[in-house]
Parts: structure tokens; C-alpha cells; sequence
């Protein structure tokens, strides 16, 4: 009881002593400015339900729910907000986790910020152009990144390359 005890608390306040001082101190950080911007209306009549909660509110959708994450074919992921192009079919790989996962990404298309939501620090990243929540990068994805970006399905559409 007493190591279980001692672990919940390194984990806690490793999480506090990783938050930035600024945060602490009650300052917020500065609210970035995107390319593409819509009121929280316009938001929610451009998107469903479930994509205003991933895209605007940083939710994440059951694992194995995205049509995309069995995508095989040819094509490019664009974010279902702004169609800003994100991934192509390329850097798709089965991660064996249940969403669209990613090798490699556009990364000029990108955005990325520490996520402290389960107390210890991760790596979320979203569109670059909308901000909109795409999901989270990881370090243990296959050759030759060793990335895992595992994206919300319906954050993201595709289209497919054209038939030649």
C-alpha cells in the first residue's frame, strides 16, 4: 500500500513539476491565431456532433469506430475541418491500436503542444491551419521514424487518388 501510495504521488507530481511555471501562476498562454477561423457557431454547423467534440474540444473517439482506420487505398488524409492536407496513404501503417496511425506527417501542416490531460506530458498535435485536435505523436512507431501518429478518424477525411 505504502509503494502504491509512494508511485501515485511521483506520477502526480511529476505531472505538476513538468506544468509550466507560467501556468502556475495563473497566466494563460497566448491564443494563437490560425489561418482559417470560425465562430463556435460556424464550428458547429460546418461539423458533426462528434468532429466539433474531437476537432474544437480535443476529444477522442472508441478505438476501432473509424471507417479510415482499415483505408487501404491511394490518397491523401486532409483535416475534416479546413481540408488542409495532413498525411497521404504513404505513411499509413496498422498500428494495431484501433485509429489511423502514421508513420510520418506533413509536418509544415502541423501544430504541435505538450498535453497534460492524463498528468503526464504527451505530444498532441492538430492542423496547422484550423488548429483543429488531430490526436497524438508517439515514440513507438515502425522504420524509419519510429513515429506513431495515431489521429481521431473523424478529424480527418479522405480523398482518393484519381484512377489513371
Amino acid at each position: 500500500m505504502l509503494r502504491r501510495k509512494f508511485c501515485l504521488n511521483m506520477l502526480i507530481f511529476g505531472g505538476i513539476a513538468s506544468i509550466s511555471p507560467k501556468l502556475l501562476a495563473g497566466e494563460q498562454p497566448a491564443k494563437r491565431v490560425f489561418a482559417v477561423t470560425h465562430s463556435d457557431e460556424e464550428w458547429r454547423s460546418l461539423l458533426t456532433k462528434d468532429q466539433y467534440r474531437i476537432l474544437r474540444e480535443e476529444g477522442t473517439e472508441r478505438a476501432f469506430s473509424s471507417n479510415l482506420n482499415d483505408e487501404k487505398r491511394d490518397g491523401i488524409y486532409v483535416c475534416a475541418g479546413c481540408d488542409n492536407k495532413l498525411f497521404t496513404s504513404l505513411m499509413k501503417y496498422d498500428s494495431g491500436t484501433g485509429w489511423p496511425s502514421f508513420y510520418k506527417a506533413i509536418e509544415k501542416n502541423i501544430g504541435k503542444k505538450k498535453d497534460f490531460r492524463i498528468l503526464f506530458p504527451r505530444t498532441e498535435y492538430h492542423c496547422g491551419r484550423c488548429g483543429g485536435h488531430q490526436g497524438h505523436v508517439f515514440n513507438d512507431g515502425p522504420k524509419p521514424t519510429f513515429k506513431r501518429w495515431c489521429n481521431n478518424g473523424l478529424a480527418l477525411k479522405f480523398i482518393p487518388a484519381l484512377a489513371s
